[in-house]
């Protein structure tokens, strides 16, 4: 299956200014840059950039996707998930939400909804049809990327996202672009970065400790396009906005967004 990815054709050359920013902040993790006009691979810690984990909230990306296509969502602008008026672990999350604020909030009980409307069989050949890691989502549909079986790796991550932002998966444009859309996080001169972070505090059924971190999305600058992934072990949430604020010091060391 890992024959079948372009990435893995490229040499993955460890970066010593990119581990730097790891080793700075006593944080391991991994982290994959890939220029796609070169087809270039650089990063830190190899081992880890090839080692599968829970896809936790980046999956929000896929799971998008998959219920658009399939219609059981229209529109990222039309109410999604209605909140039952129960309370939740977010608070933020207790309110009526379409796509469009469900994926800014990471809110997981919309998530989970869609993916039980998508169904075991459709989540499957969906998963399937775009190789997305080790595509096994087991019999609980709202657990299956927080705590497995599906796993996924920071180099998967890249590959999937790099056909995303190609508008190349085998999806409708709009339905590609309408995700798109959603996860744009910042532009600035001539730059935009598109992403979707993720944690996961549980393994089937045991904790982990330490948790596991992502940050997963792409720069598009002055017509070129990078896509990144990073993963660390997350000790605590005081750590959570690590994963962001480390891939953004490599994006601004690497790309001089």
């Amino acid at each position: 299956m890992l024959l079948l990815s372009p990435l893995y054709g490229a040499e993955f050359k460890e970066n010593d200014s990119i581990s730097n920013f790891f080793k700075q902040k006593n944080i391991n993790g991994t982290f994959v840059l890939y220029d796609v006009q070169t087809k270039s691979l650089t990063g830190y810690n190899e081992t880890r950039a090839f080692t599968q984990y829970q896809p936790a909230s980046t999956f929000k990306i896929p799971n998008t996707l998959i219920g658009l296509s399939l219609g059981i969502v229209k529109n990222v602008d039309i109410i999604a998930y209605k909140h039952d008026g129960k309370k939740l672990w977010n608070k933020s999350w207790e309110k009526d939400v379409n796509l469009r604020d469900a994926m800014k909030l990471s809110h997981l009980p919309a998530y989970q909804q869609l993916a039980q409307k998508i169904g075991t069989v459709k989540m499957q050949e969906n998963l399937s049809k775009i190789d997305y890691g080790n595509k096994n989502i087991g019999k609980n549909l709202t657990t299956f990327w927080l705590r497995g079986p599906l796993k996924i790796s920071a180099i998967e991550q890249v590959y999937f996202l790099e056909k995303l932002a190609k508008r190349e998966l085998d999806y409708s444009k709009d339905i590609q672009e309408s995700v798109i859309e959603i996860i744009k996080l910042d532009n600035g001169d001539m730059w935009t970065l598109y992403g979707k972070t993720g944690w996961a505090t549980r393994d089937l059924n045991k904790n982990l400790n330490p948790t596991l971190g992502w940050f997963v999305g792409w720069v598009e600058q002055n017509k070129k396009l990078y896509i990144f992934a990073l993963n660390m072990d997350i000790k605590d949430s005081s750590q959570l906005p690590l994963r962001q604020e480390i891939a953004l010091e490599i994006l601004k060391n690497e790309l001089n967004i």
